[in-house]
């Protein structure tokens, strides 16, 4: 994929705010379309987790760190089922 995407494909989060720019390929060069928090050396952090979970986490870190409202957490959460990771092909 050429895309270069805004947003992390697997948590949703805005690529310009990942302090390390982004996640990184096996090549070390930077994911275009995963953040570091998920993505390291062209896979994922954690391949089990699921949907549920990383929407849970996605809450708990956007509530407890961020201090981000019910509401726009709501909407950050709602959005995660339709990124790369998660869209049923």
């Amino acid at each position: 994929m050429d895309r270069a995407y805004r947003q992390c494909q697997s948590c949703g989060m805005p690529l310009k705010k990942d302090l390390k720019g982004a996640g990184s390929e096996k090549d070390g060069t930077l994911s275009k379309m995963y953040c570091s928090s998920c993505y390291q050396d062209g896979a994922f952090k954690n391949p089990e987790m699921s949907l549920q979970e990383m929407q849970t986490l996605v809450d708990d870190v956007l509530k407890n760190e961020m201090k981000w409202w019910k509401f726009f957490r709501w909407l950050a959460v709602k959005q995660i089922p339709s990124l790369a990771r998660w869209k049923k092909n």
